[in-house]
């Protein structure tokens, strides 16, 4: 059984149950994980709490942390392979995505190792006699509640800034994966981070990440996840006047005009759907296009996603299986409900032969003349399925944009430099890319949505300011 892992040692549960890991690819039980619970999530909150208040993390200087973080960094990129391999089986990645996954993990260590001893404050001008600073103090012990589609990134993300800021913290993985993050815990006791710097306890959302949210001594929490969840943490957060980054769901728009290089813009639209099986906040979901070219971008993106091939993550194909079967059941949702409702399906991508029939497969499928409304249209698929739409003109394409409950991520093609950008002022989204598309973009991007999709700042410098309390100080001289 895997344990949980506080205080820089692989502990046991406080109960014997345990949760079986599921290998998307065929289905079948190949580990099991410790079902952590409330007395688990105390315990790690405790060894948080003990390096946070005095303890060997809280007395690091901030080049210190910085050189721990480089190291940390150093390690997972020296254990690339043996990450991307515990991806793969664990969330049904092709190699090439985990490949890409554990680069991501590493360069997030590497940027948060060199901002330690950059989060400056400042001294304000004041009134004759005074001296008056700000200064900026970890919060001390943050919570980090990691979602199962990108585990290594986010945990790279969420805890290398907090990590950064001086922060001990406390990580509750979701219960689909959690093997790669065990592992890069062991990697950083093996580097030197001091006892209860890092904190791992596994178990389900409802038990250990409830405990988590509702914890005594958390400071602050970082969220991942759907837009539901997210205000459960809030509402519990809240209770103890507790802030929270929450990074939610989307529903993000790539809105191609007529002129549109489509050379560069269809590959990437593509990309952007089917990447990680279409399992991203910030998939780029609906297509909207101008009306005059609707149909020429049609058949150029069917034409690519019926090439597209869908199998076992080691097959390492183009699109790999969802993480589990009631995923695939909502997915399968959402397309026989397209049928049903005569909406045009313009192309499938195709499920190889040798996939094992019990894993779990959706084919990328592109589906147009979706009305704006729809559920196709409003809800998260969280699946390779991209919902195409017409527009007549800039002020029908920020409406439709902008018409879905999210504001997390938009993409703009135009070779009209003025248009690009009054898309992008017009549309509510926290990131919007002209002639381009990240999916949440690098590492030094700062990430986050408006409205549904969250709020608060994660990745790039910002997120230290989001894992910091600034503080005041006035001095009074004569």
């Amino acid at each position: 059984m895997t344990t949980h892992f506080i205080a820089n040692q692989r502990v046991s549960g406080t109960n014997e149950e345990t949760i079986p890991v599921l290998d998307p690819s065929d289905g079948q039980v190949f580990a099991h994980l410790a079902r952590g619970n409330a007395d688990d999530i105390r315990s790690a909150v405790k060894a948080a709490r003990s390096a946070a208040d005095g303890g060997a993390w809280s007395r690091l200087a901030p080049v210190e942390r910085g050189r721990l973080l480089m190291k940390l960094a150093n390690a997972i990129s020296a254990h690339h392979d043996e990450l991307a391999t515990l991806e793969m089986r664990d969330c049904g990645k092709p190699v090439k995505q985990a490949k890409a996954d554990a680069t991501a993990c590493a360069r997030y260590f590497e940027f948060y190792a060199g901002a330690c001893d950059k989060l400056h404050g400042e001294t304000i001008p004041y009134t004759p006699g005074f001296a008056v600073m700000s200064i900026y103090e970890p919060h001390g012990v943050t919570g980090h509640i990691i979602p199962w589609n990108y585990p290594m990134q986010i945990f790279g993300r969420s805890v290398g800034g907090a990590l950064a800021a001086g922060n001990a913290c406390v990580v509750k993985p979701a219960e689909d994966a959690c093997l790669s993050l065990l592992r890069i815990a062991e990697l950083a006791a093996d580097v030197g981070f001091p006892d209860g710097a890092l904190n791992i306890v596994t178990g389900y959302g409802h038990e250990a990440g409830q405990a988590l949210a509702d914890a005594e001594g958390i400071d602050h929490i970082s969220f991942t996840g759907s837009a539901r969840v997210g205000t459960i943490i809030a509402q519990s957060a809240a209770k103890r006047h507790v802030p929270v980054t929450l990074e939610l769901g989307g529903k993000s728009p790539q809105i191609v005009f007529a002129d549109a290089n489509l050379d560069d813009a269809i590959p990437t639209i593509i990309n952007a759907i089917v990447q990680n099986a279409g399992q991203t906040c910030s998939a780029g979901s609906r297509l909207l296009v101008q009306a005059s070219a609707y149909e020429r971008v049609l058949e150029l993106v069917g034409k690519r996603m019926s090439a597209l091939r869908v199998g076992a993550a080691k097959s390492d194909l183009d699109v790999g299986p969802l993480i589990r079967a009631t995923q695939l059941e909502r997915v399968n949702g959402f397309l026989n409900d397209a049928k049903k409702t005569g909406l045009r399906i313009v192309a499938e991508g195709s499920i190889a032969s040798d996939a094992p029939s019990t894993g779990f497969y959706a084919k990328p499928t592109l589906i147009a003349d979706v009305s704006p409304q729809s559920h196709l249209a409003q809800e998260e698929v969280f699946g390779p399925v991209l919902a195409a739409m017409p527009f007549d003109d800039e002020a029908d394409a920020i409406r439709i944009a902008n018409a879905t409950q999210y504001g997390l991520v938009a993409g703009v093609w135009t070779e009209n430099g003025g248009r690009a950008l009054r898309i992008a002022k017009a549309v509510k989204s926290g990131q919007v890319f002209i002639n381009n598309y990240g999916a949440g973009g690098g590492v030094e991007l700062p990430f986050g949505g408006v409205k549904s999709s969250g709020y608060g700042r994660e990745k790039g410098f910002e997120a230290l300011y989001g894992f910091s309390v600034m503080k005041t100080i006035v001095t009074r001289h004569g």
